[in-house]
């Protein structure tokens, strides 16, 4: 008897861990990085606030590309539109950004291929029109979805999006579209190979390279 009840009471261990171990939501954990790093010490107030997907979680020495600026990186995982909707109140909301800048979009396509231009157009503008409401005036700028050569089958619907993206903005005063993807083709039109990781989805150094000349005048110092 005494057996069966330690027996069970391991598999209760086991079974109560694992559950405490899932996450609720997708980037669950990674959000509530953010939460213990900034109950330690609280970002300071006028910083250019990154948020979005893993193209900027990766950019992690983002700062030495701007010195002259104060960036707040709060990008997470393989986000899309829709994660960032979800955490608006974790990485978003809390602060008092300069400047709140958004990749974003990427992996809303790659997630399924149900997923139209309209629903991330759709989706774009719920979190535009979130930060809008809390954030006034604060200027916004959308760096564009990159001509990842692993998504190529999704490349038309990039293309597609960005424009519709772009002639959104277009209608919104500060905001700024900074169009990436077309400095990152080569003169055939395709994108460039040497500019991304082995994933052929994130970038090396050489394609962050293009990104600061493409941020160097949008991000305010």
């Amino acid at each position: 008897m005494k057996k069966v009840f330690v027996s069970m009471l391991f598999l209760f261990v086991v079974l109560d861990t694992n559950a405490q171990s899932k996450e609720p939501f997708p980037f669950w954990n990674e959000v509530q990085k953010f939460k213990t790093a900034d109950s330690t010490a609280f970002p300071s107030a006028n910083q250019v606030l990154f948020i979005g997907s893993s193209s900027f979680t990766m950019w992690k020495d983002v700062q030495t590309y701007f010195p002259d600026r104060k960036i707040l990186n709060r990008a997470f995982g393989g986000s899309t539109l829709a994660d960032v909707i979800r955490y608006r109140y974790d990485v978003i909301f809390p602060y008092q950004p300069k400047q709140i800048v958004i990749y974003c979009g990427e992996n809303d396509f790659a997630s399924s291929d149900t997923v139209t231009v309209e629903l991330v157009m759709q989706r774009f503008t719920t979190l535009f029109n979130y930060i809008r409401a809390k954030y006034k005036n604060v200027p916004v700028a959308y760096v564009s979805m990159k001509p990842s050569p692993s998504r190529v089958h999704l490349l038309d619907k990039y293309k597609e999006a960005n424009q519709k993206i772009k002639s959104f903005l277009a209608t919104k005063p500060n905001t700024k579209f900074v169009d990436v993807y077309s400095a990152m083709l080569n003169e055939k039109g395709e994108p460039m190979p040497d500019i991304f990781l082995k994933d052929n989805l994130h970038m090396n150094a050489k394609g962050y390279a293009i990104w600061k000349k493409k941020l160097q005048n949008v991000l305010l110092k």
